[in-house]
């Protein structure tokens, strides 16, 4: 019997026993609904409370939130696991909304915020108590995010907010939006707060229908003269674009790893089918064409993980990705689409049909090139940095 294989650095043999965890808690709480879900295109707001419960929403936090990183290093790597296996959870929509409840809206709360803030909101998202949005996207603003135009003046007591957001993942049933505002003058890129935008009077969304990620609940919220109190100031004044910048790389990882783990699972499905399928009374793994873009797609997968483990790793140990994780999410997001296409073309014409999960990941993978930053941002990005 062969010894199980070694490993990826940074992770070690307790890593994956963590992992095997999550797996299993995914395949028994998550993947058996994800159909329904995805036909609904939408997942109930019990499951925030019950992957809280789990403790897979604090895995990046402090003990005294209600998180359960031991340090910023080991709390990274585990909230990576996460993020490999979420893409296991048969909707990418699933996946989505979860993640950025966790991982793209409450570290701003974590990384700026005072500590009666992340008492306020912080420790209730990480008990899945309190749904949390992240609002940069504007209809007239996408990867442009120094071009927003959504405005907070001031008045007493706090800021009156008008302006719309766009393509908001968990948009329509936050609680709490960590909302990126106009509050000063000057160039494009000075003058941009973060205030945390609460559900109430002035706050109305409505939901958008996508490509792929049906599950997600994704919405554009408009906000006409919604008060926002003082004390709900993120970070300092006015110096908002360095915060958002600051969690794009972590965003940006995110969807890296998540388009590994995809591809992970997608050739984990697809070899036991040509390995089984019978075409002219012979497998078709016997093709020597079918093997071929097997291999391929194994070298792409390789490649890709290769990179955004590499820039995992030097993320966890605290240093400065914007290069690495930059190219980590241009090579990914793209790799997923074409394995995802690969393992259709593999499946046949079973590979069209719904049931079979593969044009649901090939349009969740379609995403992917668009969301966290295009395909051409990344690109301009990487080019700058040279």
């Amino acid at each position: 019997m062969s010894a199980p294989p070694a490993p990826h650095p940074p992770f070690d043999a307790d890593h994956e026993r963590i992992r095997r965890e999550m797996r299993a808690f995914i395949a028994a709480e998550l993947a058996p609904n994800a159909d329904a879900w995805e036909e609904a295109r939408y997942f109930p707001d019990e499951l925030f409370p019950k992957v809280g419960a789990a403790g897979y929403f604090g895995l990046k936090f402090e003990p005294e939130w209600g998180g359960s990183a031991p340090s910023f290093q080991e709390g990274t790597l585990r909230a990576a696991l996460w993020a490999l296996e979420l893409a296991r959870c048969g909707s990418g929509g699933l996946a989505a909304g979860l993640g950025a409840h966790s991982e793209i809206a409450a570290p701003p709360i974590w990384k700026f915020g005072t500590d009666e803030q992340k008492r306020r909101w912080l420790a209730p998202a990480i008990r899945g108590e309190l749904r949390c949005a992240l609002g940069i996207t504007e209809p007239g603003a996408g990867s442009d995010v120094a071009g927003l135009r959504t405005r907070a003046t001031r008045v007493d007591g706090g800021w009156l907010v008008n302006g719309e957001k766009m393509f908001i993942t968990n948009g329509v049933r936050f609680d709490a939006m960590v909302t990126a505002v106009r509050t000063g003058e000057g160039d494009r890129h000075a003058g941009i707060s973060f205030l945390v935008v609460e559900r109430g009077d002035g706050v109305s969304a409505s939901p958008i229908h996508k490509l792929g990620w049906h599950a997600s609940d994704t919405g554009m919220v408009a906000l006409q003269d919604a008060f926002v109190p003082e004390d709900h100031l993120l970070g300092q004044l006015d110096q908002g674009f360095a915060l958002i910048m600051a969690n794009f790389q972590w965003e940006r990882l995110q969807m890296s790893l998540g388009a590994v783990g995809a591809m992970e699972a997608l050739l984990d499905m697809t070899i036991p089918f040509v390995q089984t399928r019978q075409v002219g009374g012979r497998p078709l793994v016997a093709q020597q064409a079918i093997r071929h873009r097997l291999a391929e797609a194994e070298v792409t997968l390789n490649a890709s993980r290769a990179m955004t483990f590499d820039t995992l790793g030097r993320f966890a140990a605290g240093h400065d990705v914007l290069r690495e994780v930059t190219m980590a999410k241009l090579q990914t997001q793209r790799a997923a689409v074409d394995v995802a296409d690969v393992c259709l073309q593999l499946h046949g014409g079973y590979g069209t049909l719904e049931e079979s999960g593969l044009p649901r990941a090939l349009r969740d993978a379609r995403l992917g090139p668009i969301g966290g930053g295009t395909d051409e941002i990344m690109a301009e990005i990487l080019g700058r940095t040279m």
